[in-house]
């Protein structure tokens, strides 16, 4: 992560007021896994009053400019609340606790999981098709 993005995280995550919901320290959470995660690039896109994302791409993705997107949904400042998208293909979703969301990740077919609360077993989830997704996305398209 370059210094200008994380630059622009911490001050976007040091203004953010969680009401309680523990969704920044899920967020702070999910953005530390990518970190430890081999090959990886996020990028942080902002758009105030929609979303906020951390893109993860692998270094040896060609196909793709990501394989998730973490965002932070900004509807409502005081009750923001994440959603991390998957391509469909690159995930499984064994407990089948995501939503599929038809072109829902940058025109594609994808899965979603959403976080409105710190909820341990449900983060813990998440980082597993996040560790999935990296693997999927380094190995590039499949034959």
């Amino acid at each position: 992560m370059t210094p200008t993005t994380e630059h622009a995280i911490t001050e976007f995550v040091n203004h953010w007021n969680d009401n309680g919901n523990r969704c920044k320290d899920g967020f702070l959470r999910l953005k530390e896994h990518c970190m430890r995660l081999p090959g990886i690039r996020l990028e942080w896109h902002a758009r105030p009053g929609i979303t906020y994302s951390l893109r993860a791409a692998h270094a040896d993705q060609t196909e793709r400019d990501l394989f998730a997107m973490v965002d932070i949904i900004d509807d409502d400042p005081q009750a923001r609340w994440l959603s991390i998208c998957f391509y469909d293909d690159l995930v499984n979703d064994p407990d089948e606790v995501g939503d599929q969301v038809p072109e829902g990740l940058l025109g594609e077919d994808a899965i979603c999981f959403d976080v409105d609360e710190w909820d341990e077993q449900r983060l813990a989830y998440v980082e597993a098709r996040l560790s999935e997704a990296c693997a999927a996305a380094a190995r590039g398209p499949q034959a």
